[in-house]
């Protein structure tokens, strides 16, 4: 008997888990709406954004471009607690930091080597299908300045 307790507590609580990302508007690929956007001078550009469940974790992966027109990828798996989590592939940041306030917003913090290196909200519309990052981060030169990336879902 107890055994089976055990067993529908977790099933409770994984199936739960997958309803709840099921259910979170972030989720899905993300297409960078250039249009609607504004990029300070020199900014990168993240084209595609897919938020996907990994296990237990939130896996985000972004493909841009960077000032040069170069390709650029970089993936974080972590979850929305507002600790930070490794972040690979990303030339500005080594680790970040994603903290839910509200079930479409989201604050975005990044750092490189213990320095803050970005901040901002990711606020997803009310019927789902556009969202907007307004990030403040280090240009190339050090410098502070602010984005705001409009994307569509697909």
């Amino acid at each position: 008997m107890k055994t089976k307790m055990i067993l529908l507590g977790l099933a409770v609580f994984f199936g739960s888990a997958l309803v709840a990302a099921a259910q979170d508007p972030n989720m899905g690929t993300w297409k960078l709406n250039e249009a609607k956007s504004h990029f300070a001078k020199g900014a990168t550009k993240n084209h595609t954004v897919v938020y996907e469940m990994s296990g237990n974790d939130i896996k985000v992966t972004v493909d841009g471009t960077d000032d040069g027109g170069n390709a650029v990828h970089n993936e974080w798996t972590g979850k929305f607690d507002g600790k930070y989590y490794a972040v690979t592939g990303d030339a500005t940041s080594d680790m970040r930091s994603y903290r839910r306030i509200n079930k479409r917003t989201l604050a975005i913090r990044a750092k490189k080597d213990g320095k803050a290196t970005l901040s901002g909200t990711i606020a997803v519309s009310r019927n789902g299908k556009t969202r907007t990052v307004t990030t403040s981060g280090r240009n190339a030169q050090g410098k502070w300045v602010t984005n705001t990336s409009v994307y569509d879902k697909q």
